[in-house]
């Protein structure tokens, strides 16, 4: 009987591997000990699945030993693609699980990458790395498949079972059965592409048509708050246009959207191609920080409001609302640069985790809304912010900017 591996327990593996515990044997692994013993308790950190469904994966077991992988059969590796500091993609992590997995690889078997990469990673990169480890040879000994994960983090509507599954592999034979695979699963079906990089390829250009069309509204949001006109007001007027994309404008944070496109753009780069639009869109989307945070700063000068040592509080610091991932989150861009003016700033979240934040980017949050501030941001649209005390944390004068459009108008001062 087939038996599965799923490698990287987070929000992309961890759904992944309880859907096929419901059909298959699967072992999910994960290098976190702590993880992997959370979720044996039933607990999972990221608040993407409930005890209730942990437990209705009767086929699932969960280690962090090597050992437990020996009799998989089936190999689907989904940790993180991230970038560095430079923008240029750390696939670190990626050839480490593939090192790993190369020793435990046996004839027949089937590695599946779900990590989003750059078209031709998968068979440039991480097959080498195999066979060195394995001492096995590709596509005659054990083989590849492709199959891009399209999570949602914190979309309870939009699951593993019912987003259409792309899926390839490395022979026509292994795509059909990397494909049949998946549709024990994906009930709404798949996709078969006629390659690995086809498949690669589709998933890096979802989230950098989403970026640049961002970008897009981003820019009409710093002209139109030079016309001194409301972007959201010009939004909703040309959206009665039937065929008027609903994009508006904010942060682009998170370990896709404002990931992916420097992927895409790397290996362009790589072939003496030079991207205009998406690095463009790069651009404008990761100085929206700043922007916004300046034009915080201005509006408390206007209100004659102090600016060294104001109080200012940010109302959430995840990477998107109602869920508590903080990765590549830009509200930390916001926080940044309303410091670098020497303001006090407070970040309340009742979705993130003060350890990870403060692991992350060394900064701690606040458990409770106890005082009044110069200036409040909203940076994340958590469905508990619709109900705060404004009473309480503001004076007539506080400075409120809606980053996301979310409050009510006439609480706000200004909004992006």
């Amino acid at each position: 009987m087939d038996k599965i591996a799923v490698i990287g327990l987070g929000y992309v593996g961890l759904p992944l591997a309880v859907e096929f515990g419901k059909e298959l044997n699967v072992v999910g692994f994960d290098i976190n000990k702590s993880r992997v013993e959370q979720l044996k308790r039933g607990f999972d950190l990221t608040k993407e699945l409930s005890t209730d469904e942990l437990l209705e994966a009767k086929k699932l077991t969960f280690s962090d030993h090597l050992g437990d992988l020996e009799d998989a059969n089936y190999f689907i590796i989904t940790v993180p693609t991230p970038v560095d500091d430079s923008k240029i993609p750390d696939l670190q992590p990626l050839i480490k699980a593939s090192d790993m997995i190369g020793k435990v690889l046996k004839k027949g078997d089937i590695v599946i990458y779900e990590s989003t990469v750059y078209p031709g990673c998968t068979e440039e990169i991480c097959v080498p790395v195999l066979e060195k480890s394995s001492g096995l040879t590709f596509n005659q000994d054990f083989f590849c498949g492709y199959s891009p994960e399209r999570v949602n983090p914190g979309d309870k509507l939009h699951r593993v079972a019912n987003i259409k599954k792309v899926t390839s592999g490395s022979t026509p034979e292994i795509a059909e059965k990397v494909d049949q695979l998946y549709k024990t699963i994906v009930k709404v079906g798949t996709h078969k592409a006629s390659s690995i990089k086809v498949a690669e390829a589709s998933k890096v250009i979802e989230n950098s048509q989403r970026d640049v069309n961002i970008a897009f509204v981003n820019e009409l949001a710093l002209i139109f708050q030079r016309i001194g006109i409301d972007t959201h007001e010009v939004l909703e007027a040309a959206g009665t246009k039937w065929n008027f994309l609903p994009f508006k404008p904010g942060l682009v944070g998170g370990h896709c959207i404002g990931v992916d496109p420097y992927y895409l753009t790397h290996k362009a780069e790589s072939l003496g191609y030079h991207p205009e639009v998406i690095l463009a869109g790069r651009r404008i989307n990761d100085n929206m920080g700043a922007f916004i945070a300046n034009n915080v700063i201005k509006l408390m000068a206007r209100h004659n409001l102090p600016i060294n040592k104001a109080k200012v509080l940010v109302l959430g610091i995840t990477f998107k609302e109602n869920c508590p991932d903080i990765r590549n989150s830009k509200a930390i861009d916001v926080v940044r640069e309303l410091q670098s003016f020497g303001t006090e700033v407070d970040i309340y979240d009742p979705h993130a985790v003060n350890e990870e934040v403060q692991h992350e980017y060394g900064l701690s949050l606040i458990d409770s809304l106890k005082k009044k501030y110069h200036a409040v941001v909203l940076a994340v649209s958590h469905k508990e912010f619709a109900s705060i005390s404004w009473q309480a944390i503001k004076d007539n004068d506080t400075v409120v900017y809606d980053i996301k459009g979310f409050l009510d108008r006439s609480l706000v001062t200004a909004r992006l």
